[in-house]
Formats: C-alpha cells, sequence, structure tokens
C-alpha cells in the first residue's frame, strides 16, 4: 500500500499544472500547463509570439520547448499552431499533421500524451483543424466550436478566450463580416480588460475594428501593442491598421519605420534572406509617405524593393510586393512614363491580382506613350483573367474609361466608372493600402472634374474619403471640386486638411496643387 500511493504521489507531482515562465518584449499571459519546468521559457516565448504571428520564430520555440521535453503535448501543439494562419486564410495542413504524429500517431496517443482535461481540450480542437473532414473552410468552422467549447468550460484561461476570438475571425472566409468581426471583438475586448499586456487581445481587436467604420474602438488598442510587444515586428506594424482607417499618416509611417527596422535588424542578426525582411511593412511605409507627399523618400523604397528582388531571385513574395509598390506608386505620382511603370515583370507563378496590376501598369504606361494599341491588348489580357476578387474588372473598368476618353466620349467613361464605383461599393471593406490602388471613386470624382461637374465630383471624393478617410488625392480632388462649386467653406476645410497630411511634403507638392487649381 505504502508502495502504491508513493507512485500516486509522484505521478501527481509529475503532472502538476504549472504556468508559463515570462519572458519580456513580447507581452504576457498565464498558459497552465503540465511541461517541465526546463522547457516554460521556449513554450512562453513560442506562445507570445504566436499571438503576434511570428510564426516562423514561434515554431522555432515551440520545437525547442519539445526537444526539451519530448513529451510535452502542449508543445507539439503550438508548434502545429504556427502552420494555420487564420486572418490570412491559409494552412499548411501537411505540416501541422506531421507535427500532430510527431507527438503520436493517432488521436488517442496524443490524448494520453495529455495529462489534464484541458489540455486535452486543446487537442480535441487542433484535430478538428487538421484532421476534420471538409476542406479548410469547413474544418474552420469545427474548430471555432470546440475552441468556444474550451473557453466556455475554463473561464480562466484568457488564451482559450483569445484563441477562440482568433477562429472568429477566421470564419471570415468571404471577406469581412461585421458580425463575425464583433462578436470576436467582444471577446478579445474582454482578455484586453482581464489582461491589458495580452499581445493576442490587442492584436486581434485591431483585427476585428480594422476598417474606416469601426476604427475608431480600436484606436485604444493600436496605441498600446507595439509597447506590449516591442520585441515582436508584426505588433509593430499592427497598430498602423487603425491609423490607416482613420488617416492618420504620421503615425502609419513611424509605425512601419519601427516594423521594418526590426525585421532588418532580425535578417541581419540571424543571417537571413533579404526576402525575410517585412516588405508588407515596406509597402505600408511607401504608402504612408506617399500620402504625406514625401515622394522623394517613397521612391527610394521603391528602389530598396527593387533592389532585394533581384538579390533575393524570383521568389514569389518579393515579385508579388513589388508589384503591389508599383501600382501604388504609380497611382498617388501618375509617372505612367517612369522607368517603374516601364519595367518587365515575369507573369509565371503571380496571383491573380499581381497578374491584373501588370497588364494594368502595362497599358496604363502604353497610353503614356501613345500606344493605344498596346493598351488595348493589356485590356484584353485584364478581361481573360480569373477574377474572383472583382480587382481585374475594376482595373478593366478603369482602363477602359481611358480609352473612351481617348476616342472623345467622355460621357461613356463617367458612365462606366459609375458602374465600377457601385461594384466596388459592394464589396468588402478594405484595409490598408487600396485595391485597386486607384480607388473608383476618387477616379470618378477626377473624371466628372474633367466634365466640368463640380457637384458631382464633390460627391464621388467624399464618398471615397468616407471608404479611405484622409486619402490625400482625394482631398486634392475635393478641393478642386470645391472651387469649381465656388464653396469657399467645403475649400476652406479640406485644404487645411490636406495641408496637415502634407506637412512634410517635398518642396513644391502643395504649390503645384494650388497652382493647377487657379
Amino acid at each position: 500500500m505504502f508502495f502504491r500511493y508513493s507512485l500516486t504521489l509522484f505521478i501527481s507531482l509529475f503532472f502538476v499544472s504549472r504556468p508559463t515562465a515570462q519572458v519580456t518584449g513580447l507581452g504576457s499571459t498565464t498558459f497552465e500547463n503540465s511541461g517541465s519546468l526546463q522547457a516554460q521559457e521556449q513554450f512562453s516565448r513560442g506562445l507570445l509570439l504566436l499571438h503576434s504571428f511570428e510564426y516562423i520564430d514561434a515554431r522555432e520555440a515551440f520545437a525547442e520547448a519539445r526537444r526539451i521535453d519530448p513529451d510535452f503535448a502542449m508543445a507539439y501543439w503550438g508548434e502545429a499552431m504556427t502552420y494555420n494562419h487564420p486572418i490570412w486564410m491559409r494552412q499548411n495542413a501537411e505540416d501541422g499533421r506531421g507535427v500532430l504524429f510527431a507527438l503520436a500517431s493517432d488521436l488517442e496517443g496524443r490524448l494520453q500524451k495529455a495529462p489534464t482535461e484541458r489540455e486535452k481540450g486543446y487537442l480535441l480542437a487542433i484535430e478538428a483543424l487538421y484532421f476534420g473532414k471538409g476542406d479548410k473552410k469547413m474544418r474552420d468552422f469545427v474548430y471555432e466550436r470546440k475552441m468556444g467549447e474550451l473557453a466556455a468550460r475554463y473561464p480562466e484561461d484568457l488564451d482559450a478566450a483569445a484563441l477562440h476570438a482568433l477562429s472568429i475571425l477566421g470564419l471570415g472566409h468571404d471577406g469581412r463580416d461585421f458580425r463575425l468581426y464583433m462578436r470576436a471583438a467582444a471577446i478579445a475586448e474582454e482578455v484586453f480588460a482581464r489582461n491589458p499586456q495580452h499581445p493576442g487581445a490587442a492584436h486581434y481587436l485591431i483585427h476585428a475594428y480594422d476598417d474606416a467604420i469601426h476604427a475608431p474602438l480600436g484606436l485604444r488598442a493600436a496605441r498600446v501593442y507595439a509597447d506590449i510587444a516591442p520585441e515582436a515586428t508584426h505588433a509593430l506594424h499592427m497598430p498602423s491598421h487603425i491609423f490607416t482607417a482613420m488617416g492618420m499618416w504620421t503615425e502609419v509611417a513611424s509605425a512601419n519605420e519601427a516594423s521594418y527596422a526590426a525585421s532588418d535588424a532580425r535578417v541581419q542578426k540571424k543571417g537571413l534572406s533579404v526576402n525575410e525582411r517585412s516588405f508588407h511593412a515596406r509597402h505600408w511605409l511607401a504608402y504612408a509617405y506617399l500620402q504625406q507627399g514625401r515622394y522623394t523618400e517613397a521612391e527610394s523604397l521603391m528602389q530598396d524593393m527593387i533592389s532585394d528582388l533581384e538579390e533575393g531571385g524570383k521568389i514569389r513574395s518579393a515579385r508579388g510586393y513589388t508589384v503591389m509598390m508599383t501600382a501604388t506608386y504609380l497611382a498617388e505620382t501618375k509617372q505612367w512614363d517612369s522607368a517603374f511603370a516601364h519595367r518587365d515583370f515575369d507573369l509565371e507563378g503571380m496571383s491573380p491580382i499581381s497578374r491584373a496590376n501588370i497588364h494594368f501598369i502595362r497599358g496604363k504606361s502604353a497610353l503614356s506613350d501613345g500606344d493605344e494599341e498596346s493598351a488595348r491588348q493589356s485590356l484584353m489580357a485584364l478581361m481573360e483573367l480569373e477574377d474572383t476578387e472583382q480587382v481585374g474588372t475594376l482595373l478593366q473598368h478603369q482602363l477602359k474609361a481611358d480609352l473612351l476618353v481617348l476616342e472623345g466620349d467622355l460621357d461613356a467613361a463617367v458612365h462606366l466608372l459609375r458602374t465600377a464605383a457601385e461594384i466596388e461599393e459592394n464589396r468588402p471593406l478594405d484595409y490598408g493600402p487600396p485595391m485597386p490602388a486607384k480607388p473608383t471613386y476618387e477616379l470618378l470624382g477626377e473624371y466628372c472634374l474633367k466634365a466640368k461637374n463640380g457637384v458631382d465630383a464633390a460627391k464621388a471624393f467624399q464618398a471615397s474619403l468616407g471608404r479611405a478617410p484622409g486619402r490625400s488625392s482625394s482631398l486634392a480632388g475635393l478641393i478642386h471640386a470645391a472651387k469649381m462649386m465656388k464653396d469657399e467653406n467645403l475649400y476652406a476645410e479640406v485644404i487645411t486638411k490636406l495641408k496637415k497630411n502634407w506637412k512634410h511634403a517635398d518642396s513644391g507638392v502643395l504649390e503645384a496643387l494650388l497652382v493647377s487649381d487657379r
């Protein structure tokens, strides 16, 4: 009897649930688990990085935790979680399953490695994510339900609640759905209130409120997330989602300067490829500079992107970001005759959106060169593309409107752009630099100005600003419309906003607008 009692006591002590160790610079959370004491720091690091979508570094930390403690079930769970990216609707199912198979070859074996019912609950949830029936979309719905049940069963587990909120955001396969996003926000708000240092709570709130309508609700999280997790590159970038949705260009620029610098420092420290730099932050930074009239600095970022592309080879992400940055730069500067516009892009392996942008850029640069035939060929290429997100359709309309004006039919061009603007209006709200790079309402406003219709131009620019507050090109257009309508109050109001945007603009930017306004 003494031996049996001692053995039971030993097993109870061995499987005692302990909180994760705390690490600095990534936020704070407490995740009770049954791993060894030696593995706690790496597990904690992995979990905090996971909440900030630093998936590669999180994976390394979880892998180290399970190396230290090969029977640490939650370390395998965490590493497998790094292969699922809910917001981006992506999953590497093969590698995720591979990690779980390394824990045990079947579900029963994996559950036996989890000493507590709560840990078994996490494994059952991820089982649905990777081994459930149907495609990813179907599995996401089952996973969300499992995470909801887990969070309800363990109300003190803030990570279960936060990951449940993230799983709800991961149901938006068809675009931003306010009902889903507000449901996720309600959960993340509670986590944030109970632990203001929780990186997932701040992060998921920003995603939930990431549009021009709800952005003010996310400003509180945006102002603190970078301070919560200053060592996470993505955490430094994420506040700019809210700042962009509110037209706060100084803050957008600062956030992405910090994020890009952190990513570059990581590349240098680890000796990584240039492709590990945050091209995402660089793109957003270029967009912020363009909104501030800092065209020279935006051009420098374009050159850096091209240099990285050439140094890193034909990596899809580098190629895709080069196309996006080029489209953004040209839409803002209108330099369709520049070397950037004439750059030759290889279409092979590119996404449909990248291909659409390439054809559009080719068409616009051809028009700039007076080559109408090549522009029409680009239009035909746009019309032949698969277009699940309607970006190609909108770019078709924009390019065709230019061709209609060339034919002398301005009225038809305006009518076509009204149709395109309605299509864009009915799409789910986007976040960040717009896609298409030139919002259709803004282009419609410019065409109404061509038609000497200041009233309709003002309506179009105001609609554009409703979807993208503070956009400088829309403000500039509205200034022209106000002048055309002889609306002095509107003119004074809008030019004040634009001057604020362009406080640090390149020399002559504001002056050029005022000269063209006379």
